[in-house]
């Protein structure tokens, strides 16, 4: 079978998917977190394997930085391989003063400034949502842990480095509490294909209180949110 951004066969790759955006991650979680793990893909080094955890199947693989490289991965996932359900597990910049680095975020809804729903067509805006039945079970299995997580709206943004230095002031008078580069593709992607996505993200750094964590935490640090993903 395979595409061109993967060489996995026809199931290979289990029902529900694990997607950091950096490939190294999905390593560390196939080796810290899986049992039986095997690697399905090598193309372009987004790495991706399957192995199971607590007896169920479950992959795991990064889907790269921004919206065409995430749009790429989770089309070919949902439509090429039989997904069903995709959870984007990820890095972001928090907006609010009460959002911490560490902070684990469920993205309710992604605002974006992408050009990606034009493909569409549609005769109106669309609102990249979470689908409920995976946003109800990571709420659920948070509470189980005596963890908080924070729910609500992000940005989901094309541009790393804004020529605008206001821009970040205008989302977060609206109330969002984070920024990253992928989950309203993810979510497009999934409503168009009629299936399930959700997205979860660690707080790496902080746009307001110039505060970060580092490359190798942002890598090894997010297990609290690796661990919610795998038993909700």
């Amino acid at each position: 079978m395979g595409t061109p951004h993967n060489e996995a066969e026809k199931g290979e790759i289990a029902k529900r998917v694990l997607m950091p955006g950096d490939p190294l991650r999905a390593k560390y979680i196939a080796e810290h977190f899986l049992e039986d793990a095997v690697c399905f893909n090598t193309v372009r080094n987004m790495l991706g394997y399957t192995g199971t955890y607590k007896g169920e199947k479950i992959s795991v693989m990064g889907g790269g930085m921004g919206v065409p490289s995430v749009g790429i991965y989770t089309y070919e996932l949902y439509h090429e391989y039989e997904v069903e359900e995709i959870i984007r597990i990820g890095s972001a910049g928090a907006l609010q003063d009460d959002v911490d680095l560490r902070d684990v975020v469920i993205a309710v809804g992604a605002c974006t400034d992408s050009n990606y729903a034009a493909q569409y067509n549609l005769p109106g805006t669309f609102a990249p949502i979470a689908d409920y039945e995976l946003l109800e079970s990571a709420v659920n299995t948070v509470r189980e842990k005596g963890l908080t997580v924070r729910a609500g709206n992000v940005l989901t943004s094309d541009v790393f480095y804004n020529d605008d230095p206001t821009v970040n002031d205008r989302w977060r008078k609206m109330g969002v509490l984070a920024v990253e580069m992928e989950s309203a593709a993810l979510y497009m992607n999934a409503a168009r294909a009629g299936k399930k996505a959700l997205c979860m993200l660690t707080i790496s750094d902080h746009l307001y209180k110039d505060e970060k964590l580092s490359a190798r935490e942002r890598q090894l640090g997010f297990d609290n949110m690796i661990q919610i993903a795998l038993d909700m």
